[in-house]
């Protein structure tokens, strides 16, 4: 998969159609909760304040990544997720400095935090993120705080 086969849609909640929303949805629960088996409120109330990040193929979801930032603390990347149809094209990479991008437009100057499952802590760390915490579990799955300080200088 080249960086030009795919294309990029960040935007609001309500900018979605019922049909858009729907898949989107489905798409998160598949992985994080069927796929992880982890039984826990995927739709958590932060959807309606956040930006939804679809890297799409011929118009498919192929990967996303939910970019909000909570009051008083640093904007957050998180369900970051390849849709399964396109695992094992790189494509993680690619979504991840999308979404590095976009916060670093939509919050400009500030680091940017993330929970990341501590098995992708090399990933993460390959992508400017350093660890802010020691390891936790959370659903059943451990995981790694960690903080990418601001590209400005």
């Amino acid at each position: 998969m080249t960086a030009s086969a795919y294309s990029v849609d960040v935007r609001r909640l309500e900018a979605f159609s019922a049909g858009e929303l729907y898949a989107l949805l489905r798409l998160r629960v598949d992985v994080f909760v069927v796929e992880q088996a982890c039984a826990y409120p995927e739709l958590d109330g932060k959807d309606e304040a956040a930006l939804h990040l679809r890297l799409l193929i011929d118009g498919e979801t192929a990967g996303y990544a939910r970019l909000w930032r909570p009051e008083n603390a640093p904007p957050r990347i998180g369900r970051v997720l390849i849709a399964p149809a396109h695992r094992g094209k790189r494509l993680g990479e690619a979504l991840m400095r999308e979404a590095i991008r976009a916060c670093e437009t939509q919050f400009p100057g500030t680091p940017i935090a993330l929970s990341a499952q501590s098995h992708l802590e090399h990933f993460y760390r390959s992508l400017g993120f350093a660890p802010t915490s020691a390891e936790y579990v959370e659903d059943g799955i451990p995981h790694i705080d960690m903080l990418r300080a601001t590209s400005e200088a």
